[in-house]
């Protein structure tokens, strides 16, 4: 190697060496607790900052032999879970540490033996007030559809087995991550909202009280603020008080009518709804979803690529839109009419998917794809206040452009509309299918036919629009 690179290198070094105590952590609370360690073990300077970090977290994803693939062995999992469990004896026991943890950040898997170990070093820390708040996410790497009932009964024994063994650990919990649990034979309620005191973001993913439950929320002293919910099979779910919940999401729900009922949510501001029409699923009003909301200023739809899970209504949602700011309706079959959209307008985000092919298994899952039949009522709807309009997987459709103009002659404030391109995932990129997003000679046409002879709006073309599934 180059000597002068070498020398150069050293000199780096030293200049990071002078760096004082807290920007060093600074720079340190910025990457993974392995690569923490390693540098301590590297320089003598840095060797002390890590028993200093005022957050911790540790994942046992960085502790696998490999990178973390769809699958990974049970093997690797228990070294992984050997690995992660002396990192946090080290950082929870050792004589070293000279300051309280504001928050410790753990993400681990469901492994009896090792789960014990880790909850008595967390709990000792928590009862000697060395730790001050508690991050928890339970991995569970096992497909939702490869789970079985019997899987998830005994996943949240054991969870629930976890926290009675430790309750300390419940009450310092701000942060809840779990997956795959049937609290059928376990009170969900009384450990997630009765237990958990300090809980402010909880995230289930196909955790639930067993296929088509209802399952009722009365926590007026709880703090949670943010509720995720992804697959979980209630039939309904009634929110009946959780006076700090600031955000609701929910991702695929099985319900075959209204999945979720508010009663008293007075800080409730973001509610995202994402769900494909299963074929027995029945249309609902929104309204009907929204009554007990007084305070959301931004709502999300998704109809994943299906059919629209909400009945034709206008006027009856303007009480539920007071103080609406911001409204994203996504997932719109490509072939559906958009006109009717105007009256929820704001975002809109057309679904074409390569990769979503109309065989027998989607057929099976979902319902037969219905445009939607809206009655649209627009006399006094003119004088709109919408100041900017954003289309995703926009092209020159002649339904399309109708929407278009039909949101001009209502919003005479829109000042600008952003036309982007499909959001493709993975497997639509795989395919290798053209775009059929307008070319740059083709611009100048989509800019007079929706201007039609304006100078306004402006319209911006932004192809790049690439989303993961």
């Amino acid at each position: 190697m180059d000597p002068l690179f070498l020398l150069q290198q050293l000199e780096d070094e030293d200049r990071l060496s002078t760096l004082t105590d807290y920007i060093l952590l600074s720079i340190l609370g910025r990457v993974s607790l392995r690569m923490v360690v390693r540098t301590a073990v590297l320089s003598t300077r840095w060797r002390h900052l890590p028993w200093l970090l005022p957050e911790l977290s540790m994942d046992v994803q960085d502790f696998l032999s490999a990178p973390c693939t769809e699958t990974t062995e049970a093997n690797d999992m228990e070294k992984a879970m050997v690995s992660l469990t002396k990192a946090t004896r080290s950082f929870l026991v050792d004589q070293q540490r000279g300051s309280t943890i504001s928050s410790l950040h753990l993400k681990l898997y469901l492994i009896n033996t090792f789960l014990c170990e880790v909850g008595l070093l967390v709990g000792d820390a928590i009862e000697s007030g060395l730790l001050k708040d508690f991050d928890l996410t339970i991995l569970d790497e096992t497909d939702p559809l490869d789970c079985s009932v019997e899987d998830m009964l005994q996943r949240a024994e054991e969870i629930d087995g976890f926290f009675c063994a430790y309750p300390s650990v419940l009450h310092c919990l701000t942060r809840l991550s779990l997956d795959n649990l049937g609290f059928i034979k376990v009170d969900m309620h009384h450990i997630l909202f009765d237990c958990c005191k300090q809980l402010k973001y909880l995230s289930l993913c196909q955790c639930d009280t067993g296929l088509g439950s209802w399952f009722k929320i009365n926590a007026p002293d709880s703090k949670l603020i943010v509720l995720e919910l992804t697959k979980c099979r209630f039939e309904r779910l009634e929110v009946v008080c959780l006076p700090k919940l600031e955000k609701l999401s929910w991702d695929t729900w099985v319900s075959r009518s209204v999945p979720l009922a508010f009663g008293f949510v007075p800080s409730l501001g973001q509610l995202e709804l994402s769900c494909g029409a299963i074929c027995d699923q029945r249309e609902f009003k929104l309204s009907e979803l929204l009554h007990g909301t007084a305070s959301i200023h931004t709502l999300t739809l998704d109809f994943q690529g299906e059919k629209l899970w909400m009945q034709p209504e206008m006027g009856q949602l303007c009480t539920a839109f007071k103080k609406l700011r911001k409204l994203y309706v996504r997932g719109i079959f490509v072939e559906f009419d958009i006109l009717w959209i105007t009256a929820l307008f704001f975002l809109i985000d057309v679904w074409e998917h390569p990769c979503d092919v109309d065989d027998e298994i989607r057929q099976r899952a979902f319902s037969d794809r219905k445009a939607p039949q809206w009655r649209m009522d627009f006399d006094g709807s003119k004088n709109w206040l919408l100041k900017e309009l954003e289309f995703i997987g926009f092209r020159s459709l002649e339904h399309q452009f109708t929407f278009i103009r039909s949101m001009l002659e209502r919003c005479p404030n829109l000042h600008s509309i952003i036309l982007k391109g499909d959001e493709q995932c993975d497997s639509c990129d795989a395919l290798g299918i053209p775009s059929k997003f307008p070319k740059k000679t083709e611009q100048g046409m989509v800019v007079s036919r929706i201007r039609d002879g304006m100078l306004l709006p402006r319209i911006i073309f932004n192809e790049s629009c690439n989303k993961g599934c």
